[in-house]
This record gives C-alpha cells, structure tokens and sequence, in this order.
C-alpha cells in the first residue's frame, strides 16, 4: 500500500478510536513498559545503570524509576525519566493506560534521569503543573549546562534551554494534591540524598514514592548530606505506607527491610571516614583504605563507593 493510503487509514483508524472514547498514543513512539502494582499505580522500572549510558546500548538514560498515578479527573507523573524521549515514551505508556488529561508532574529531586522527560509533558495542552521541592528550580538551573551537555556526547541528543522544565509550583513543607477523588500527599525533605528531595504518598493505596531517598540494589549515592540522609531516614520510618517505589530497584512491601540495609551502609560509611579522620589519614589514603569494604550485596560499587568516601570525607571533616 503507498505510504500516503497507509498514512490516511491509520488516520481514520484513530478517530474511529477517539470516537470510541479509546485514547490513541502516537503510533510512531514505542510506550515504556510499565507495571500497574496498585490500582491506579503504574511504575516504570529503570535499568541498573549509570545516567546516561551510550548512545545505541539498551539504557539509553533510562536508569531511574518513573511512574504515574490516575485519578477521576486527572493524572500525576512521578518523575519522567532521562532524556526527553524517554519522556515521549512515557506519555505513550500513560495514554495507553487511560483518557485521563495529565495534570501534574512531579520531580523527587533534581539528577537527570528523574527530570530530563520534563519537556515531553511541557509540550501538552492544556500544560500540566510542574511540582518540585523549593529548592529544585536553583539546583537543577546550575545543572542544566552539563545535562545537556552529557546528553548530546554520550547519546547524541541535542536539547535546548527550553527542555530543562523547572518547578512552577514548589513544595516549601507538604502539599496536598487532588487527582479527583485521589489524593497525593507531598514532603519536601531536609538535605539528604540532595537539598531538593520530595516524597509522594498515594493515600488510596499507601504507596509511597521515595524518589532517591531509598535504593534498592543499586548502591545508594551521596550527593547532598550523609548524616542528614541518616537523619531522614529514621523519619521515613514512621510513614504510614503499605508499598515503597524506590527511585532505583524494585518496589517494595518489605520496605523496613530495604531502608535498614541501606542505613547499614550509609552508616558504615560514616564510620569509616570517622575512623579515618581519627586516624589523620589523608582523603586519598582513606579512600584507598575503604575501597573495598562494606559493599557486599550492592550493584554498582565501582561506579559510586569512592564517590561516596569522597562526599562523606569532605563533609565529615568539618564535624565538631
């Protein structure tokens, strides 16, 4: 058949749909497979990898956890993924799964496989709320430069200034978001994983999404405060939810369980570099020391466990 005929029958073929009520994604863009593992809940499971990968592997920038949730009126996205076509995909999995119009997109904090799809939702009409912590918008601006920049080397994607999406409305404590009769509830936390990280709880099926504040497998990362991500993490406890989405590994309803191994190796990071520091051992020399403890049953060591002696020597140093 000629392209144009082929053209014209997938033309009508939609709007025999859309007349059916049934929302057609745009046939040109494969959807991410997502999981629905709560009613109205469905979560993208990223790839352990690091952000972005290279062009042509399987990663491709899809290494964080991305999910949606669907309301009578509307629906919420949770964090949108590594590049601005994941995004695309993202919303093809989401048009896929309901009518229902986008209204809100929220970033747990700023790293780029959480926040790079931005630009696919930026582009709706009508166009959703962008929902971050307070301090996302100054972070994610001084970022912004080598995201794009790492984006056209490592995958060969060229963006603009227009496709780094910042937070139009930013949560300073908690927020509470109405999806029509589903409610979202928001906490922007002190400085842990980052300056800048926001939890959502799904009240319907107490589920939350812990962005990067919770690892699963993938080895935790430190880029904001260690004994503040400690600190928070005891607060997490008491957080009445039945299910946790980590912001890398699988979801989970053993979620105590995570967090605690997670705790144990955070804190025998700090306890390491505290022995060092006692000790008057260089940056160098007790990142050398350290290198090979304490991560056992962890993905990724080799990427990020001197990256987090470092963080955690710089910061630690200055203790009283």
């Amino acid at each position: 058949m000629p392209p144009r005929a082929c053209a014209l029958r997938r033309s009508i073929a939609a709007l025999a749909l859309a007349w059916a009520g049934v929302c057609v994604a745009n046939p040109a863009i494969e959807p991410l497979p997502v999981e629905e593992i709560a009613p109205g809940v469905h979560v993208h499971a990223g790839h352990h990898a690091t952000w972005p990968g290279a062009r042509g592997d399987a990663v491709e920038g899809d290494v964080a956890n991305l999910g949606f949730v669907v309301g009578d009126r509307c629906v919420a996205v949770i964090d949108t993924g590594g590049s601005p076509q994941l995004g695309q995909r993202l919303l093809a999995a989401i048009e896929r799964a309901t009518a229902q119009p986008v209204c809100f997109v929220i970033n747990t904090h700023v790293h780029p496989d959480h926040t790079l799809g931005n630009a696919a939702f930026a582009a709706l009409e009508p166009r959703p709320r962008f929902v971050g912590h307070a301090r996302l918008k100054a972070s994610l601006a001084a970022r912004a430069p080598f995201y794009r920049e790492a984006l056209a080397r490592d995958l060969g994607v060229t963006s603009g200034e227009a496709d780094i999406v910042f937070p139009d409305l930013e949560v300073e404590r908690t927020t509470e978001l109405d999806l029509g009769g589903r409610r979202l509830m928001l906490q922007a936390w002190p400085t842990a994983h980052t300056d800048n990280d926001l939890s959502v709880l799904d009240d319907a099926s107490a589920t939350l999404f812990a962005g990067d504040l919770l690892f699963v497998g993938h080895l935790p990362v430190i880029d904001g405060r260690l004994i503040g991500w400690l600190e928070v993490m005891e607060r997490l406890l008491t957080v009445d939810a039945r299910r946790v989405v980590p912001g890398h590994g699988a979801p989970t309803t053993d979620w105590r369980a995570a967090l605690d191994k997670q705790r144990h190796y955070l804190a025998g990071v700090r306890d390491g570099i505290r022995g060092a520091l006692a000790d008057k051992r260089t940056i160098a020399d007790a990142v050398e020391t350290l290198a090979g403890t304490g991560t056992n049953g962890w993905l990724l060591t080799e990427d990020f466990h001197r990256r987090n002696l470092t963080a955690a020597y710089a910061e630690l140093e200055w203790e009283d």
